[in-house]
């Protein structure tokens, strides 16, 4: 059995998500795509202090590049979104494994209600009419007429319809336009699918796991079923028997408890990481909603790294921040800082930067924190970068000096 360091099985995890080593040139639209198949899904999220999450991810992979592409991706059908680990767009390949929850969507928790949809029939009817004869629709393009304010917890009732027959299948989503859906039939975004063409469900469970496994670089059973929202109890023992056939290899890895997988496309960086040979040299921050840090126990095992987003924290019970971002330097997880983009007056404002226990503020630090937060505000356009709190407070004047501002 191959055997690896926790250091070695972290830098490993991050080339597989993409994100070591860096990038030479500038990013392509290719490269997007690229990216997205590396890591199988790019959550959706739209809360923008700073980019969008999705745009973000990105971002921390592949550095300047152009944010349209990703819309583009989508209008072209070489990505689609669907409930994977949450919202997320998924390379198009893989539409015949999520095919299967939209045909049976009940497992799909708050995301469908058959109830629902039986009781508000008329309208969900009215809503697929309206799309077959008068072409694609938002939701806004729907009037509201309950007299309730429209909050994302009290959705009109077309909204919903809306979302329901997205979570069924029948609507997809053909692009998007100032980040807003634009649904249409799935039969006009996909003329391409017929359900004859529907692999059976073993294969999808086979085909997810492995997706996922990939994209983890080295994890332990455990983890995996995170990654696609799938069964915690079914996955792990998945997971053992692709082993078991020799699908999946097997590695120890220092200091956790049970072994752990590869995906044998992988085996090739196994054995550098093994041998020392692969370096983590990438300082970059990272969205609440990035595969490295959205699973909370596999951060805290893997990182020594303890992230929870607060933005539906109530302000008081709030520790670090509303949108704080974990900060990635060379294969460590070394401090996390609570940024907003003031996008009309041309400044990235750090409202509060906090290095984790045992971090010093070394100069090679400092320097390697001023380059990725200069190229992060250039990106957003926001090229005025201020420093309003570091912790511990006594390095903010270092900070701002190795910003130059």
């Amino acid at each position: 059995m191959l055997r690896l360091t926790t250091t070695a099985a972290r830098v490993l995890f991050l080339h597989a998500q993409g994100l070591e080593p860096r990038r030479p040139g500038r990013a392509t639209k290719a490269d997007v795509l690229a990216a997205i198949r590396r890591m199988a899904v790019l959550q959706i999220d739209t809360i923008h202090v700073v980019a969008r999450s999705p745009y973000l991810v990105l971002w921390s992979r592949l550095g300047d590049y152009r944010p349209e592409w990703l819309d583009a991706l989508l209008a072209e059908r070489a990505i689609f979104e669907y409930w994977a680990h949450e919202a997320c767009f998924v390379p198009a390949e893989d539409y015949p494994h999520f095919r299967h929850l939209m045909v049976d969507p009940g497992g799909l928790g708050w995301k469908y209600s058959h109830d629902w949809v039986a009781q508000n029939r008329e309208l969900v009817n009215a809503v697929r009419a309206r799309i077959r004869e008068q072409g694609p629709v938002r939701s806004s393009d729907f009037e509201r007429t309950d007299g309730r304010k429209g909050q994302w917890w009290g959705w009109k009732p077309e909204k919903r319809a809306l979302e329901m027959l997205f979570s069924a299948g029948e609507l997809m989503v053909a692009r998007r336009e100032n980040f807003q859906r634009i649904y249409d039939l799935r039969e006009r975004v996909r003329p391409d699918w017929d359900d004859a063409l529907l692999p059976p469900i073993t294969e999808t469970r086979r085909a997810l796991a492995l997706n996922a496994v990939r994209a983890l670089g080295v994890t332990p059973a455990v983890w995996v079923a995170d990654y696609y929202r799938t069964s915690r109890r079914e996955t792990p023992a998945l997971v053992r028997a692709l082993a078991d056939e020799g699908a999946l290899a097997t590695v120890e890895v220092e200091g956790w408890p049970a072994p752990a997988y590869v995906h044998p496309e992988l085996l090739d960086l196994v054995d550098d990481a093994a041998a020392g040979k692969l370096r983590a040299t990438r300082t970059t921050l990272l969205s609440p909603f990035d595969p490295v840090v959205w699973d909370r126990a596999r951060g805290r095992a893997a990182f020594a790294f303890d992230y929870a987003l607060e933005c539906y924290t109530p302000a008081p019970k709030r520790r670090w921040g509303y949108f704080v971002l974990p900060i990635l330097r060379r294969g460590r997880l070394v401090g996390r800082v609570d940024a907003k983009a003031h996008r009309r007056a041309g400044q990235m404002e750090l409202r509060v930067l906090y290095l984790e226990d045992g971090v010093r503020p070394s100069g090679a630090l400092l320097q390697d924190l001023a380059r990725t937060f200069h190229a992060f505000a250039r990106w957003h356009g926001t090229p005025d970068v201020s420093v309003r709190r570091t912790v511990p407070a006594g390095w903010r004047r270092e900070l701002t000096a190795a910003l130059g501002t």
